[in-house]
């Protein structure tokens, strides 16, 4: 089935007891296994069924087999949000003396986890810097290459093949965030990427309603990310958001189509106007990672970001804005716009921060399903605000 169909289909099972076309919320801590002999084996793994809520949610359950399907892998595993799945995920793969190497930048969260976290358990954490550069930066204590792409806030695009056949080449595993692409636009697993995940807070819930993580991959792995992010972590996701998971799911090939659509006639329009310094966008020709973006997504994705002049500026613009939320997020039907350096990615070292192009200057938006003409005269609105700043001499 084409990926549209799956999205409204997969784990789709009316419910056995009434009928119910839409799966039901399962609101329940516990479930009753009947016998003694049959409690033993479902907390053996012996046999598969629901036995408590932290463990697993039919409701859950139905979101996780969706998601499966549309990444084209074996089985995923939901968490309570994104950073319960890196977590998790990391507390499965690594142990004291491993190294984990990233590809900056990435989500603030992300990477100070991985710096300020992580390595309080004897985890060696580095940053390859490119994918040029990881032949030579991983060594034998290499266990996980993680990436994002497009990256979060500057939309670099990583080359997925090129990092899945060095990886490959020295048994090291590889996970892609794949936030900002969904697997609408961009199944990192089709190009050799053992493992993918989401904070689907983001475009799979697309409401902003709900905080939601989920990981696909192979079985075997996810058994035990499985075991330890649910039953030792407990980064369980509820019935609830599971529910409204599988209701985003549904429309999410729709949605993001028409984020894809807006977002190219916004950076279009930004990359000719006088204030703005730079755009980045991977749909633009002039984006450094184009062709790559072309060969690996089917789509640009929702994201732009942009350079103004100064802090200042960046500050005044967004203060100005009228159908863009400032606010934090993205992903959602409503247009979101950011300052990165104050807000998701401020608790980073101002030196990393440079480091990874998150300047004072930059402003992430995320364009949302909105008419592109009333979003473009927004944001024409809130520049010509900046042009006395923007174009003063000095």
């Amino acid at each position: 089935m084409k990926i549209r169909t799956r999205a409204v289909h997969a784990g789709h099972h009316p419910d056995p007891q009434t009928g119910a076309h839409v799966v039901p919320i399962y609101s329940t801590s516990t479930f009753a296994y009947g016998s003694f002999a049959r409690g033993e084996r479902l907390f053996a793994g012996e046999e598969a069924g629901y036995i408590y809520g932290r463990i697993g949610n039919p409701t859950v359950r139905a979101f996780e087999e969706k998601l499966a399907s549309l990444e084209g892998a074996e089985e995923a595993v939901a968490f309570a949000s994104g950073m319960a799945v890196i977590s998790a995920l990391c507390n499965t793969l690594l142990a004291p003396g491993d190294e984990i190497v990233y590809l900056a930048p990435l989500y603030g969260g992300t990477e100070g986890y991985f710096l300020e976290t992580l390595t309080k358990f004897a985890v060696r954490v580095t940053d390859a810097g490119s994918v040029e550069n990881l032949p030579s930066v991983i060594s034998p204590a290499t266990k996980l290459i993680y990436l994002e792409t497009p990256t979060n806030p500057t939309l670099r695009i990583h080359d997925l093949s090129a990092v899945a056949q060095t990886a490959r080449a020295r048994g090291v595993l590889t996970v892609v965030d794949n936030t900002f692409a969904t697997p609408y636009l961009t199944r990192p697993l089709e190009h050799g990427i053992d493992l993918v995940l989401h904070s689907a807070t983001k475009y799979l819930g697309g409401h902003g309603d709900a905080l939601a993580g989920v990981l696909a991959g192979p079985k075997e792995l996810l058994d035990a990310v499985r075991a330890e992010g649910l039953r030792h972590i407990g980064g369980t996701l509820g019935a609830f958001e599971g529910y409204l998971m599988l209701r985003g799911l549904k429309t999410l090939p729709l949605r993001m189509e028409a984020h894809c659509m807006s977002a190219a006639k916004v950076a279009e329009y930004l990359s000719s106007h006088p204030v703005v310094r730079r755009v980045y966008y991977p749909g633009l020709p002039s984006h450094p990672g184009h062709e790559v973006a072309k060969r690996q997504m089917q789509g640009f994705g929702g994201l732009v970001s942009i350079e103004l002049a100064s802090k200042q500026a960046a500050a005044m613009f967004l203060d100005a804005l009228k159908l863009f939320t400032q606010a934090v997020s993205l992903g959602d039907v409503e247009s979101l716009a950011t300052h990165p350096a104050s807000t998701t990615h401020q608790l980073l070292p101002p030196k990393i921060r440079e480091q990874h192009g998150v300047t004072d200057t930059l402003v992430r938006l995320s364009v949302g399903i909105e008419d592109p003409e009333d979003l473009i005269a927004d944001l024409e609105q809130a520049l010509s605000q900046v042009i006395p700043v923007a174009l003063a001499p000095g």
